[in-house]
This record gives C-alpha cells, sequence and structure tokens, in this order.
C-alpha cells in the first residue's frame, strides 16, 4: 500500500476505534467483538510503526503506557478544585435548602440534579481543539499532580471529543475502580502472594498515582465525569442537567443514575432510593450530590470557603462493628491539641482494618464514658476516618481502666492545660514542642511576624526533618554552608536566606509578640499589648488581671498569655533569641497617654504606593484607631489606595468618609 494510502487508512482506523470506544463506553452498545477490535488496533499500530509521522497525540494506540517517570510534575488549577459541605441528615439538608432560599430571596422550590458521590479519585482532563492533552489530581483544590500518562491508558476517557465543543474545555470527574475489577485484582494478588488493596478507593488512587504508566494500564479503571473548570472559545451550557447531556454527546461518561428533581422532598426520596440500590451499582458510592441545577442560580449564591453554597454531599451512613479498646495514646498535633486515640483491637469496617480510632477529647470520653478495656461501636465517620460512637457498657470488664488526662506533654514534657469550657487540652510548650515545631516556625517566619524572606514552610519542613531547627533561636545560628547543603538550595539561595536572618533580627516589640505564636494573640491584640505595656519584660510580669486592661484583651486572652510566660521551656527559648541578636526598641507609654485617634475605626483598602500596609496599620493602632478589615455603617474613614475595589464602593453606598494616602501620610506625619 502506498505512502498516501497508508495515510488514509490510518485516519479511517482511528475514527473506527473511537467510535467503537464511544459505543463500548459511553452507550454501553458494542457493535464488534473484542477480537475485532483488537485486529483493527493492530493494523494501526502497524501503520504507524512503519510511517511514524502519522502517530498522532489522540490516536488509539497512544492509550499503552510510556517507560516510567522519576517524579510527577506539578499543576496548578487555573481554576480551583472546590470540595463539598457534608450533610449526615435530613435536617441538615433541610438547612442546606432554606439557605439557598434565603440568599436568593425566593421561597419557591428549587431545581436540583441529583448525582451519586463515587469513591474514587476526582481529576481534571484539559482538552484543546477536542484533543486530551493534560490531566490532573485534584491534589489540594489548587495544585493537583500531572497523571497525563496514566490518565490515556483508561479507555472509558475519549482522547477526543467528539461534535461540536469549546476550543478549550476543563472536564473534571471521578475516577474509580469497579467492583469486579476490584474483586479480580485482589484475586490475582492472592494467587502471586501479593499484597491485597483494602478497597476499591485505595486501588484507584493507587493505581492513577504510578510512576509507571504501564502498570495504570494494567487496572480495571473507569471515570464519570460531573463538572467543569476552564472553558475558552464557546459555552457549555445553562444548566448542569444540560452541561451532562453535552458530556454525553462529546463521548464523555456521565453516571447513568443521575435525575432532575424539583425540591427537597425529591432530592431526599431519590437519596432513599439509591441508597436502597447501593450495593447493586457495581462501583463504590458514599452519598448523594445535589447540585442546583440553574446556571444563573449558582452565580447568584456563590461560594464560602472553598465550597459552593449550591451544592452539597448527603453521605450515608458509616459502616459500623464492634471492637475493643486495648489502651490510649495521647497526639499531640500542630497546634499542640492533646487528641486521645483509641488503640484498637484490629478490626474489618468500612472496607479497610482499622487498629486506631480518635475519641477526639476528653469531653467526649466524658460523655460516652470510655475506657480502656471496653467493647465499642466504632466506624468510619464519612467512611473515611475511624472514631468510636458509644460503649456497649453490658460487656464493660471488671478491670476496665478510666482514661486520665496526662498532666505533661508525652512529647516534650511541658505542662499541659484543660481550660474549664473548653473541649480541647493543650501542650503549652509551643515554642519547644518538637510536634508543634514546624507550624510555630512557619509562623515565626513569616510576614507579618518576622518577615524572614525566604523562610517558607517546605525549606522549615527540610530544615526540621535534618535536625537543623529545633526552635526559632536555631534559626539564628545557621549558616551558609548548612543552607547550601540541602535540597534545591544554593549558596547564592543560602547567602540570601543568612542576609534575610540578619535583617530580622532588627524588629519590633509588636512583631516579636505576634510571632511568638501565643494562642489568640494576633498582629491586632499584639499591638495593643506592645502599646499598652511598652516592653517584653512588663507583660511578661502580668497577671490576668492587668492584661485585661489592654484594649482588646479579656479574660482567654490574658490567660494564654500567662500560661504562656509561665512555661519555662517558651521563657528559655525567648532568651536564647534575644541572646542571639533579636532586639527592638521599647516603646514610652507615658509620652502620650491621651491617643488622638482613640475610637476611631479605619479601612484600608487598595495599593499604598509610599506607605506599606502593615506599617501604616501598626501606626494608626499605636495612636489608638483600630483598623478593620471590613466596612461598615461604624467605620470612620475608608483609606483607598490604587485599585481600590468592593470596599471602597460599600463605603460610597453606606455614606463613609472616603480618603486617599496622602491625607493619611499628613495624619500621621501630624502625630509622629
Amino acid at each position: 500500500m502506498s505512502k498516501p494510502a497508508l495515510d488514509i487508512r490510518a485516519k479511517e482506523l482511528r475514527e473506527q476505534l473511537q467510535q467503537h470506544n464511544y459505543l463500548y463506553y459511553i452507550l454501553d452498545q458494542p457493535s464488534i467483538p473484542d477480537a475485532e477490535y483488537d485486529r483493527l488496533l493492530r493494523e494501526l499500530e502497524t501503520i504507524e510503526a512503519e510511517l511514524p509521522h502519522l502517530k498522532t497525540l489522540d490516536s488509539p494506540t497512544q492509550r499503552v503506557g510510556n517507560a516510567p517517570l522519576s517524579a510527577f510534575s506539578q499543576v496548578k488549577h487555573r481554576v480551583p478544585m472546590l470540595s463539598l459541605g457534608n450533610s449526615f441528615a435530613f435536617e441538615e439538608l433541610e438547612a442546606f435548602y432554606k439557605r439557598i432560599q434565603d440568599r436568593l430571596k425566593d421561597a419557591t422550590e428549587i431545581e436540583f440534579v441529583c448525582e451519586p458521590k463515587l469513591d474514587g479519585l476526582a481529576v481534571s482532563l484539559l482538552y484543546e481543539k477536542g484533543v486530551l492533552v493534560q490531566a490532573a489530581t485534584r491534589g489540594d483544590g489548587t495544585t493537583g499532580e500531572n497523571i497525563t500518562d496514566n490518565i490515556r491508558t483508561i479507555g472509558a476517557i475519549p482522547l477526543t471529543l467528539k461534535g461540536e465543543f469549546p476550543d478549550v474545555l476543563e472536564v473534571r470527574g471521578e475516577v474509580y475502580m469497579p467492583l469486579k475489577g476490584f474483586n479480580q485484582l485482589n484475586e490475582m494478588a492472592s494467587k502471586n502472594d501479593s499484597k491485597k488493596f483494602a478497597n476499591p478507593r485505595n486501588a484507584a488512587a493507587g493505581s492513577l498515582r504510578q510512576l509507571d504508566s504501564r502498570i495504570t494500564a494494567s487496572r480495571p479503571l473507569a471515570m464519570y465525569c460531573y463538572g467543569i473548570g476552564v472553558v475558552e472559545g464557546g459555552n457549555v451550557a445553562n444548566s448542569q442537567w444540560d452541561m451532562l447531556q453535552a458530556f454525553k454527546a462529546w463521548g464523555l461518561r456521565v453516571n447513568p443514575e443521575i435525575k432532575k428533581v424539583m425540591g427537597i422532598q425529591a432530592c431526599w426520596l431519590y437519596y432513599e432510593a439509591l441508597g436502597q440500590k447501593r450495593n447493586s451499582l457495581g462501583y463504590d458510592i458514599d452519598g448523594i450530590v445535589f447540585k442546583v441545577n440553574q446556571v444563573t442560580l449558582q452565580e447568584q449564591l456563590g461560594y464560602v470557603s472553598r465550597a459552593p453554597r449550591w451544592a452539597i454531599a448527603q453521605k450515608f451512613p458509616a459502616q459500623e462493628e464492634l471492637s475493643t479498646i486495648l489502651n490510649i495514646d495521647f497526639q499531640v498535633g500542630r497546634t499542640g491539641a492533646l487528641t486521645p486515640v483509641a488503640r484498637l483491637e484490629p478490626t474489618f469496617v468500612g472496607g479497610a482494618t482499622v487498629s486506631n480510632a480518635t475519641l477526639h477529647n476528653m469531653d467526649e470520653i466524658a460523655r460516652k464514658d470510655v475506657r480502656i478495656g471496653d467493647t465499642v461501636i466504632i466506624r468510619r465517620a464519612g467512611d473515611v476516618i475511624p472514631e468510636v460512637v458509644s460503649v456497649v457498657k453490658d460487656r464493660r470488664p471488671k478491670n476496665a481502666k478510666k482514661i486520665i488526662l496526662p498532666k505533661t506533654c508525652p512529647i516534650c514534657d511541658s505542662d499541659v492545660i484543660h481550660p474549664e469550657g473548653e473541649a480541647v487540652a493543650r501542650c503549652i510548650g509551643e515554642l519547644y514542642c518538637p510536634a508543634q515545631r514546624k507550624g510555630i516556625l512557619s509562623h515565626y517566619a513569616s510576614r507579618k511576624a518576622m518577615d524572614i524572606d525566604g523562610l517558607g514552610e517546605r525549606l522549615i519542613e527540610i530544615m526540621v526533618d535534618h535536625e537543623l531547627l529545633k526552635t526559632a533561636a536555631d534559626i539564628y545560628h545557621l549558616s551558609i554552608e548548612q543552607v547550601a547543603g540541602l535540597d534545591r538550595m544554593g549558596e547564592k539561595s543560602a547567602e540570601n536566606l543568612i542576609n534575610a536572618i540578619e535583617k530580622s533580627k532588627q524588629t519590633s516589640l509588636a512583631k516579636f509578640i505576634y510571632a511568638l505564636g501565643i494562642r489568640e494573640v494576633g498582629e491586632s491584640t499584639a499591638n495593643n499589648l506592645a502599646n499598652h505595656f511598652g516592653s517584653l519584660a512588663a507583660i511578661e510580669k502580668a497577671d490576668e488581671q492587668r492584661l485585661q486592661q489592654t484594649p482588646d484583651v479579656g479574660h482567654i486572652v490574658a490567660r494564654n498569655l500567662v500560661e504562656f510566660f509561665h512555661e519555662q521551656h517558651n521563657v528559655e527559648v525567648i532568651n536564647a533569641l534575644q541572646t542571639a541578636g533579636v532586639n527592638w526598641p521599647d516603646i514610652d507609654v507615658t509620652a502620650d497617654t491621651e491617643k488622638p485617634l482613640e475610637g476611631k475605626i479605619f479601612v484600608l483598602t487598595g495599593t499604598l504606593e509610599t506607605l506599606a500596609r502593615d506599617k501604616a496599620k501598626a501606626q494608626l493602632i499605636a495612636l489608638g484607631a483600630k483598623v478593620s478589615g471590613s466596612v461598615s455603617k461604624k467605620t470612620d474613614y475608608v483609606v483607598a489606595g490604587a485599585a481600590a475595589g468592593s470596599k471602597l464602593t460599600k463605603a460610597e453606598q453606606l455614606g463613609v468618609t472616603v480618603k486617599d494616602e496622602l491625607w493619611l501620610i499628613d495624619l500621621l506625619n501630624e502625630y509622629v
């Protein structure tokens, strides 16, 4: 066959194979036997081997795994992949519905799309001109891992879209492992004396994160699509339902159980019906996602934190089993919180063997009356985190032991406090405790604290892991040689960091107080303490009553301060910091007992070209003003810099006085 003829035949074969994939995976209507499909695929492989220039990115032959990667590259999502709020009872679902109606100011029934919530791994597929060019995991919602080679091995995911579609289209969905394939995979593992997967979700996640995509290609993975990210050069749909129909037309798989309903009662009926059908679906689901159908309403409702207001995941009840508490350990978190963890008789529940379960806090232990030796009901909350639900009291042995909160931290031996009225007990050795080390050091070096440029969370983690940093004082004993020897740190980067560390030694009292990371002591409180007491020594010596004379310092903050400075480990670190050269000027608190801006509320918005925002804020607070992050009728002045946005608009709507940066500079100069 001539080269032009082979070119034509290769194009025909690609189109035939793509159509057969569509019939098989999307419509579930295969039109040829597997053997015939394999014959067509081998013919195309032969032509592409003879004429490599005919091989295209979207060719069905390109699903076969490539050579192993050394590591996954990072992908930054242009549109964040948000999480969903959860609901576990009908009352919570009703409250969600009521919030939507209140926000829309419309009591009429709302149309929803009901979608099974698959228990798999969320991924993003990017198509350009209809061709799959990139795939990524959700990651932390902002940044994921590039798994393009692995995704291309999944037959259920089209390499080329059908019909008419936007020039750039990012499709989101869930990769999962069907139960039949999962069982076959574990049967094969048993025969080969290999480790079996605990559940289909772990199997899917593990398969997608293989550096060798040939392993992924051997795993029975599938995908259902449910949402979009970036869209350019075209529109998708005006409703969630129409978008899903468009997906099907383009050759993307959509769950066949989706349904469009009207009102919250219909949502609940769907939830109950699919709950009864759950075990016969052929894949794991852990709940139902309800989404407001109309895009215009979605846009009106918007987002809160990292979740949309227009969608919610109604979770199915977690699976529960009995186990026995063998012992209790106390884990110390990055904030010093002590969490009691039950060590259990290993028990299979929710698709995994559970040997540890959280008891949350001492109040929870008291409420449930949990003791060592008890038989307890355990569950994987939300089918993920094991927890102790309740005690089977009639099985309690006579030698069951009460659980006692340790008096000192199991990690650093600092005092443990459990304030009355608070659920959480904490280690107060903030500056010293290894469990809190990374969090405290990251806070200490942050911009609003000691502002050590270049000393970010990742580098701190590396330094702690290499035992270069144990307390904040160790930062000031780092050498260029030590830093340059770390991964991804050359001599120039090390020199810049050491210079930034040296520069940070000269600071202000307010910044140093804030940098200590004392609970409930934020920037504003640190400024108030500095201006009220004038020196660190005065703050250290003050009792709760004296501390509460500081503006915005109440009983809880005062207690936290006393406890912090009472812990000798913290005092030792502070002394070591000062010995290392960290210093600040004391403030003369007697110079101006009357503050000229006392009681005035300022809001700073936009970019200040001459004044640094932090410096302006600190000077205003020092003069008695309160600097707020939001505009209200109580605001006295809004200082608007360049590119001021919604705060300026709100100030104008409320009639609040708006001033520019020059006015602020003149005002500050008047009193300095």
